[in-house]
């Protein structure tokens, strides 16, 4: 009876691996393997012109905010861009990739990494929205793949982003997201049927900022053989946030305005040069 026992418990071990294994069968999923890098740029929408051109349906709310970006930048200032006093890049920015990005396609988890940027992690165990989701930058993100010419391989993935913190925009001009952190990101993404080497990613922003959902697609272009760097915000910055106001390290060591006619930092707390 024991041996009957330990042969069965064999069994099922046997039918657990062959389950598993035909369960992380990387043959039905997509061959997104290297590095991707945009092409267009730091623009949000890379058909269209940075800052104004880009056409942005902003409220008028924040389309204020967004000129006052602009007028702001137009002096020598940060305007309205939170990279310029290296807080993380949220999404939906994290995907305009400058810097290279990778792909980690599990059955359970897509992995995207950012040689410059937070990780992203995409959740395809078939989850639903959790309860309460702690805030990100990068937001809690859910997809699904899709198989969608029948041919037994998944060939995109569907993904849905929400739970956010800001600031956050959508590119270096200053154009704004809503205060509410409220924004809903889909994308989908695949392979360019004409080209293997080029990813398509339709990104959809809602967003209480915007008048009407805003739709871009990104184009991400394949290198199998580039080096991989390591880059952090804090390790180059020169920009020094006070009250308010950006300064800028100089060459020299020493702090001087940005912008022009930009008050000096509040000294109350040092020694005053004797006059």
């Amino acid at each position: 009876m024991l041996r009957l026992l330990s042969l069965s418990a064999l069994a099922g071990a046997v039918c657990l691996v062959a389950t598993a294994a035909q369960a992380h069968d990387p043959a039905k999923y997509p061959d997104w393997a290297g590095q991707w890098r945009i092409s267009g740029g730091n623009r949000w929408d890379p058909t269209k012109p940075t800052g104004r051109g880009q056409q942005a349906p902003l409220i008028a709310e924040y389309q204020k905010r967004f000129e006052e970006s602009l007028a702001d930048q137009k002096l020598g200032g940060p305007g309205n861009d939170p990279s310029s006093w290296c807080f993380p890049t949220g999404m939906p920015r994290l995907m305009t990739a400058i810097f290279a990005i990778e792909f980690v396609v599990l059955p359970d988890v897509t992995h995207i990494l950012f040689e410059n940027r937070l990780p992203r992690r995409v959740y395809t165990d078939g989850r639903d929205w959790p309860k309460n989701i702690p805030e990100t930058f990068g937001g809690y993100s859910i997809g699904r793949w899709l198989d969608t010419d029948n041919d037994g391989r998944y060939d995109t993935l569907e993904i849905e982003t929400r739970s956010f913190k800001g600031p956050r925009n959508f590119e270096p001009t200053g154009i704004p997201l809503h205060d509410d952190n409220q924004s809903i990101i889909k994308e989908r993404l695949s392979l360019d049927k004409a080209d293997p080497n080029i990813l398509n990613n339709e990104i959809t922003t809602i967003d209480n900022a915007l008048t009407r959902p805003w739709i871009v697609t990104k184009k991400y272009h394949r290198d199998r053989s580039g080096d991989w760097l390591e880059m952090y915000c804090n390790e180059s910055s020169q920009h020094i946030f006070v009250s308010g106001e950006t300064y800028y390290v100089s060459a020299d060591g020493h702090l001087m305005p940005q912008k022009k006619d930009q008050p000096p930092p509040d000294l109350r707390y040092f020694p005053q040069a004797q006059k």
